[in-house]
Formats: structure tokens, sequence, C-alpha cells
């Protein structure tokens, strides 16, 4: 029987074991993006504490695309060396780590990238802070070589591969969308059209970096949005990228207006509220022969062993229960199979805003 706790080859990426630290927005990085010592550090005490696979935060691709302050940045050549450090000191500790390539588009935050945000299309949408401009083709060309060049500094950094950030209505996300794409081109419209942009950026990323190096993608499987984009469009998006040579898809669900379906979710604190894109991770793996991740409420084993015996995913990625718990993997590998200690409050991202990098303050109050 397979164990979430063997060995695996993931998405080209030979893991130690199934268990990914999903991307999430630490606030531990310059001004200019580059790493502080204290995000290398939490990154070590992760791979000590037994995760198979690091990804790292959104980093974005171009300076408007930055949407929080903090955020690791891969927009120019001279990150590279203090990026490369960090992989040293990942890889000295026996781990790997992919790098996450974002642009926020609409979400992006001119109070921390200076810019003016730029979108699909120039539409009022709860998640944005303002209404962005829209993108000209000239500017989609731009972005679109932009990823590819992030992608290629990210090689040269030596990290273990890049992800896509294609989910929670950033930039790729917010071109599926018909709600936020109401562009009348060739980028807008029908589906085929809709996910131009993504195809564009695959192909853009693979003339950098190569057939053989890991390239992975984090795919909403549903906006949670009436009129938005489906399950049913996720799968057509699944089985395209699988022909453009994605190696591996993390399927995640909603945005930050998804109401009580946002991508973190509060109040996770029941076997049976875990695991809630598993239906999404299950009807995307359905469609195509790549790994198929799963992301969103995973606090148990034994809720994880079902999903992995029942073929619904082949890897499991969590972010709040690390940042509690940075040993968690290694405590359920010594026996103690207790579920996570987080408590889904969604109070660890409050100190990254205030005081330059998030923890778990239910755990300093002692919660």
């Amino acid at each position: 029987m397979v164990s979430p706790f063997e060995k695996a080859v993931i998405g080209r990426i030979p893991l130690r074991n199934r268990f990914v630290r999903s991307a999430t927005w630490e606030g531990m990085c310059g001004e200019d993006g580059a790493p502080t010592e204290r995000l290398v550090a939490l990154y070590e005490a992760l791979v000590e504490g037994g995760v198979g696979l690091i990804i790292t935060g959104y980093a974005y691709v171009r300076p408007e695309g930055k949407q929080t302050p903090g955020k690791m940045g891969i927009y120019d050549d001279s990150l590279v060396t203090a990026l490369t450090a960090l992989t040293r000191r990942v890889h000295g500790r026996g781990g790997r780590i992919l790098m996450q390539l974002v642009h926020a588009g609409g979400q992006a935050n001119r109070n921390s990238s200076g810019l003016s945000p730029v979108a699909p299309s120039a539409v009022s949408l709860p998640q944005y802070a303002e209404i962005p401009a829209e993108l000209t083709r000239e500017e989609i060309a731009d972005i679109v070589a932009a990823f590819g060049r992030a992608a290629g500094r990210a090689k040269d950094a030596g990290f273990d591969g890049v992800q896509l950030h294609g989910a929670h209505g950033y930039l790729i996300s917010q071109f599926l969308s018909p709600l936020a794409n109401r562009r009348t081109d060739e980028y807008g419209g029908p589906f085929r059209n809709r996910s131009r942009f993504l195809s564009e950026v695959v192909r853009a990323v693979r003339e950098t970096v190569g057939k053989e190096y890991p390239v992975w993608i984090k795919l909403n499987g549903d906006d949670f949005h009436p009129g938005g984009f489906s399950l049913e469009e996720a799968c057509q998006v699944a089985r395209m990228l699988e022909e453009e040579g994605i190696d591996a898809i993390e399927v995640s669900g909603g945005t930050p207006a998804s109401g009580d379906k946002t991508p973190a979710r509060s109040r996770i604190d029941a076997p049976e509220k875990e695991a809630y894109h598993r239906a999404l991770a299950r009807a995307i793996k359905s469609q195509v022969r790549i790994p198929v991740g799963l992301v969103g409420g995973l606090r148990t084993p034994s809720v994880l062993d079902g999903i992995l015996q029942a073929g619904e995913a082949d890897f499991f990625s969590m972010a709040r229960p690390l940042i509690r718990e940075p040993g968690l993997v290694k405590r359920w590998s010594s026996g103690d199979r207790s579920g996570a200690n987080c408590v889904s409050c969604n109070g660890c991202f409050v100190p990254g805003l205030k005081e330059g990098g998030i923890y778990c303050v239910a755990e300093k109050k002692g919660g």
C-alpha cells in the first residue's frame, strides 16, 4: 500500500515523501524582494521538520506585479546571488525547493509596488484595491517574456524547479476567468482565447529552461464565483497543460472574494471539514496522467491516507499547519499521528504585515 511518507518521484523531482510546503506569503524578504536570513532559517526548519519539498512564497516576475510587502522577487538578475545562497542552504540540509512565479495583476497593490496595477480588463472586482489598467497586447507579450526570464533566473539560482501561480485570482487566473477577463480580442471571450495567456507563459518558460527542468502549476479547480472559472473549464485547462509539458498540478480553489470558500478557510476543526478541495483534485486527476496534488485544510494523516489510496491525489500540500509546526511531518513520521495543531484562525498572516514575518499567533498566546 502506498504511503504519504514513502519516497516518490513527483513531477520529475525525487522526494523523500509526498508532503509539500505549499507556497504562502511569508513577508520575510527585503524591499527589493531578496530573501532575508529569517526566511532562510524558516526554510531550513521546514527541511529539518521533514517536508519533502518547499514551494517558496509567490515571487513577482515584474515590479508592477507585486502585491504585498516583504514579498519575494525574481524580476531582475541582481536577485540571483541572494537566491542562490538560499537554495544552497536548503540543499545543504538535504531539502528540495521550487520557486513559485506570479504576477498579481489586478490584485497587485500600489502601496507595495509604487505602480498602477494592470489586468486583462479594467473592471471593478471585490478582490481589487482599485480598478486596474487594461493590458495592451504589447504589455501582455512583455509579461509573458518576463515569466520566461524569471524561470531562467530561478534555474540559475539552483531551484529544483518552478511553479506557476495560476490560482487565487492572480493574473493567470484573471485571464482564465470570464468575470475578470472581458476582452474582445484573441485573449478574451471563448475559453480557447482566455487560456491563451497561460499557454504562452508555459511555452516561454519551457523555451527558457528546457524540456527536462521541472515546471509545475498551482491551478484553481473552481473560483467559486457564479459565472466565473469553473471545474469544467479547469479540467480542460489541465488537459491543455499536460499537452504543453507541465509536470505536476497542485489543485486549489477560490479567491479572496469567494466568501466562505476562500483558499484559506477557517474553522477546520473536524476530519469531515478537511481536504475541502478534494473533489476538485479528484476530477482533475481523472483527466490527466501527470501527478496531481491537493492543498486546502489538510490536518490528519488518516484523511491523507484515504485520499492517496483512493487515487485522488499524488502529493499533499500544507501551509498554515507548517507555520504552527514546522516539524509536523517529522512528528507524524515518528509515530505521533494526531492531527495538526493549527486552529485555522488565519492569524498567522497578520504579523507579516505588522512585524516583518508570519508566525502562529495562536501558539504564542498558548491557544
